[in-house]
This record gives C-alpha cells, structure tokens and sequence, in this order.
C-alpha cells in the first residue's frame, strides 16, 4: 500500500513543482506534508469501511403523522411532497420498502403513499372494472389448472399398456415419372 501512497505523493509534488518555483527544502516538506496527507486519509477510509453501520437518527416527525393525506415524507431524510415513497428509497437510500417499515416500526400493510393518491387509484381501478377482470382472470386460471391436472390423470393409464408389436412397414413403391409438357407458344 505504501508503493501506492508514494506515487501518488511524487505525481501530485511533482506537478505542484511544475507550477511553482521550490527550493530543495521546501520540496522536501511538501513531500512530507502530501504523503503524511495521503496516509491519513487511506486510514480513514479503512476505518469508515469497518464501520458498524449505525441506526438511523431520529426524525422529528411522528411515522404515523409522515404519512398524510396529499404527501408523504420520509423519515430517513425529512423530505417530502412526495405520492409514493418506493422510488425515493431505492434511488435516495437504497432500500426496500419493507426494509423501511421494519426501521421505523411500521405495520407491514401500511401503505407508503399519500392517502389521496391511494383513494384516486382505487376509484379509478373500479370505473374501469379492474376488480370484475381480475377475478374473470382467477377464475380461467383456476379452470386451466384444474384442466391441466386432469389432463395427466387420464394420460396416465394409457402408459401403462404394453407395447403394441412392431409391424412391417410397407415398402415404398417407386414414383412415377411426371409428365412434362411443354409450353405452349402464343398467339400472335
């Protein structure tokens, strides 16, 4: 690692030297002061990298009173205006939906959108009869299945005969030649 730390120092002095006049002294300290610099801030990203992450802070806000009737804010950040708070996490904080509720304490059916957004989605859902198609599709799905459960079944015994004994196959009788004709020439 220290090969490293001292071509990093030697590439950042020497470009700093190019710039600007030095006496030999003063390059050393430089030297000194960009390596000293260099290897403190490696030991701090090793120790930022063995780091227990730590619980979230605590957010003013109530989790219950986060979630509102036209936004929704989040407790890790405080932001908030938002519809739904799913994209946010992902994008902003990596982190799942149920991953969120768990650190906050939520109930696992508590929606994480704002209350009217979820009441506009509902209604629309049901004047376009999205309730009445779902269950049409449980209800083919539920027959397919049990036609295709059925299916094998009845296949089953058929299996289970003993094999048929091989017949002969007939011969196949040679073709016979076409008959070619040839065009006929127009009238002109």
């Amino acid at each position: 690692m220290s090969s490293i730390l001292v071509e990093l120092t030697a590439s950042i002095v020497s470009s700093h030297a190019a710039s600007v006049e030095m006496s030999s002294d003063e390059l050393l300290l430089e030297i000194q002061k960009v390596y000293q610099t260099l290897k403190n801030l490696d030991n701090e990203t090793a120790q930022d990298a063995l780091a227990v992450p730590q619980e979230a802070p605590p957010v003013a806000i109530n989790p219950k009173k986060s979630i509102q009737k036209d936004q929704i804010i989040c407790l890790i950040c405080g932001k908030g205006g938002f519809k739904t708070l799913s994209r946010h996490l992902k994008q902003a904080h990596d982190l799942k939906p149920g991953a969120y509720r768990k650190q906050f304490k939520l109930p696992a059916g508590t929606p994480l959108a704002a209350k009217n957004y979820s009441e506009a989605r509902r209604q629309a859902a049901l004047n376009n009869n999205l309730g009445e198609n779902l269950a049409k599709g449980r209800v083919a799905r539920l027959e397919r299945l049990a036609a295709e459960k059925a299916a094998p079944a009845a296949k089953a015994p058929a299996a289970k005969k003993a094999p048929a004994a091989k017949t002969a196959k007939p011969k196949a009788t040679p073709a016979k030649p076409r008959k070619t004709t040839a065009p006929k020439a127009s009238k002109k």
